[in-house]
């Protein structure tokens, strides 16, 4: 019996193609590549999630980006490939998100989040998030806009 395993480890820009392959699967509106680009700069951490795959290389199947000022870090973007999400992979990416946040001595993680994004907004609520702002038609929709909300996590 095999069993399948999955590796988190630092991106790099090597990860750029890949990393859009999953960014356009996963979003309704995603980033350019340009945009994931810009997020490998000094201020910014990126964690891919690698399924290990015996006699090949591992296969990128998820990614968070954040950027950290002082103690304040932000949750950019975070996406699992359509093929494997429902197996808690975004569960565990926060959670090497949020280790990292604290490994870099910050005092908040923020994020805002697509108002019927609701399957993230209960992730993000389970792991300690709470709702602190909104931003009314924010976001662009299918059918016009949407609020952005906006979540912290606050460390003691």
């Amino acid at each position: 019996m095999h069993s399948t395993q999955y590796v988190v480890r630092p991106l790099v820009e090597a990860h750029l193609d890949a990393m859009l392959l999953i960014e356009h699967a996963a979003h309704s509106h995603p980033w350019s590549l340009a945009n994931l680009a810009d997020c490998f700069g000094r201020l910014h951490y990126g964690a891919g999630l690698f399924l290990q795959q015996a006699g090949g290389p591992d296969a990128l199947v998820g990614f968070f980006l954040m950027q950290q000022v002082i103690d304040e870090a932000s949750l950019l973007d975070i996406c699992v490939d359509p093929k494997f999400q429902g197996q808690g992979l975004g569960r565990l990416l926060m959670k090497q998100l949020i280790d990292e946040a604290v490994n870099r001595d910050a005092a908040v993680i923020m994020l805002e989040v697509r108002a019927s994004n609701v399957g993230a907004i209960h992730l993000y609520q389970s792991l300690g998030f709470i709702e602190v702002s909104r931003r009314k038609n924010y976001y662009q929709s299918q059918t016009g806009y949407e609020d952005a909300i906006l979540m912290d996590l606050t460390f003691n």
